[in-house]
């Protein structure tokens, strides 16, 4: 099995081959787009589960909780963030059973929301709002609070996983929380630090079909992987360890001290897990900014990697309250400026003749337009092919892939499952073929859906033998948010269930049938 996690920092200096038109010129300019505001405001828990309006059918088979985390507080008292990733985490429930679907929600009881609670203001600094000293200590007190070391924030509105049978939300910090996945309680704080050599670790792990969890930390010294395959990919985003040692001092948000460099290029670390070692081939490509993976597989004694990837690394630091909550006209200017993210596919070769001639594709796979050509002994460059055709465009792109993982993952695959970004937030669903990359599409003005995962049917006999289930929302009517169900292999409206309460825009979520 094979997995692929993402790092963000600066390789060596090298040149680069001419590069197609950049993806956000490829796409349609936005015009007249309406305001999103309203999904971008705090809202109230639902802790108790409420019924839910079933319009259509929601099919008996389906048995779990679909559970969602994201922001959902953005302000304490007088004070309020700056930045979409800093609210306070709002976790969802949506029980299915015998065709019915309740509602509840609760707010993650962290320590950063009991301590902002207590004060009624902000007082632990998020990704892109840094806590002011307290105002009622005396002004040298404020002074040297400044060169205290921040703590890590466990506000961890990101995403739920699974660990050893237990429910936890995370972010990308050293922090994560372990939930009641029926009652969405909260329960102990997890420090990675403490168990293992780490300062951070993703929010988005991987699965084995073992049972067996994987992730990715980063630490300041040295350290080890093992068992088959796991690529690194280093992004040319910098970290300027000046500004992180002076960003307190001058008053400024964690994410002001990253910066974009795409003259170093992308590296691509390649390491085998029996023995832990890294290839000692170097693969390089353009530079290119990715957040989120679609699949990756071994094919032939190639490396095959597909992911959702942009041209401009700047767009996490653009995505404040400010920007977002713009009105309509203005939110067309900032819609513009963003880089649209497009399916790539990727192909290492595995076996590298030191030998081969320079500039020679390595790539034999037959269905591949993906290059990899040795530029001198032990590094190799590669080319991507575009995992999509011109019909995608009119849609802004895509991103939170998602495809039918418990089969699928880590093996060569047919379809995946994601969002189109024809507005600021997604505002269609896509399900892709990537043998034909033919799409189908759901898309309704006004409505604004969440990454959508697919859920298998009972012995299903084929990759998309399913539904796939998207928490819907709308900025035009209060408490009209619903859930989508979607026939996976159509990608046809089977059902929804609605809830009269209204959510905000969110990040990722999972389903179990387990609880």
């Amino acid at each position: 099995m094979l997995f692929v996690c993402l790092s963000c920092s600066v390789g060596a200096a090298m040149s680069s081959e001419p590069q197609n038109i950049p993806s956000w010129q490829r796409c349609p300019q936005g015009s007249g787009l309406e305001s999103l505001a309203a999904l971008l405001s705090s809202v109230e828990e639902t802790p108790d589960p409420i019924p839910t309006t079933i319009k259509g059918t929601i099919p008996t088979w389906i048995k779990g909780s679909f559970l969602r985390n994201g922001p959902g507080k953005f302000e304490f008292g007088e004070e309020s963030y700056t930045h979409w990733f800093d609210g306070m985490a709002l976790m969802h429930r949506f029980h299915i059973q015998e065709g019915n679907v309740t509602y509840s929600s609760r707010f993650l009881r962290s320590d950063s929301y009991v301590s902002n609670s207590e004060k009624n203001r902000i007082v632990v600094s998020e990704f892109g709002t840094l806590a002011m000293p307290d105002p009622c200590k005396n002004i040298f007190a404020r002074f040297f609070s400044r060169f205290q070391v921040p703590k890590a924030t466990d506000n961890a509105n990101v995403n739920f996983v699974k660990y050893k049978g237990d429910y936890y939300v995370s972010t990308e910090t050293n922090f994560m929380r372990r939930v009641d996945p029926r009652s969405l309680e909260t329960k102990e704080k997890v420090d990675w630090s403490q168990y293992i050599a780490v300062n951070s670790a993703t929010a988005h792990p991987h699965y084995g079909r073992d049972g067996s969890t994987y992730n990715m930390g980063n630490s300041y010294g040295r350290s080890a992987m093992s068992e088959n395959y796991v690529v690194f990919i280093e992004q040319p985003i910098k970290m300027d360890l000046l500004k992180f040692m002076l960003y307190k001092i001058q008053g400024k948000s964690f994410h002001r001290i990253m910066s974009w460099q795409p003259q170093y290029g992308t590296v691509f670390h390649l390491v085998n897990r029996h023995t832990g070692e890294e290839s000692d081939v170097k693969y390089r490509a353009a530079a290119m900014f990715t957040l989120h993976q679609i699949n990756a597989f071994e094919e032939n004694g190639f490396l095959v990697m597909d992911m959702c990837c942009g041209d401009n690394g700047e767009i996490i630091g653009d995505f404040t309250l400010e920007n977002l909550r713009r009105g309509s006209g203005d939110i067309d200017k900032f819609y513009n400026s963003l880089c649209r993210n497009l399916p790539r596919r990727y192909v290492l070769p595995l076996n590298v003749d030191r030998q081969a001639p320079l500039d020679e594709n390595l790539v034999t796979l037959h269905h591949c337009k993906a290059t990899a050509k040795m530029i001198k002994p032990g590094e190799v460059y590669m080319t991507h092919e575009e995992l999509h055709d011109a019909e995608l465009l009119q849609y802004g792109g895509l991103e939170f892939p998602q495809i039918n993982y418990e089969e699928y993952n880590g093996r060569p695959y047919r379809f995946f499952y994601s969002c189109g970004f024809g507005h600021v937030f997604a505002d269609s669903l896509l399900k892709m073929d990537v043998h034909t990359k033919e799409l189908k599409v759901w898309r309704h003005p006004g409505l604004y859906p969440s990454e959508p995962v697919f859920v298998a049917s009972p012995n299903a006999a084929e990759e998309d033998d399913g539904v796939v289930l998207s928490v819907i929302v709308t900025p035009r009517k209060e408490k009209s948010t619903f859930l989508l169900v979607l026939d996976a292999k159509t990608f046809t409206e089977l059902g929804r269930a609605e809830v009269p309460v209204d959510i905000p825009c969110g990040t990722h979520g999972v389903f179990s049938n387990t609880c």
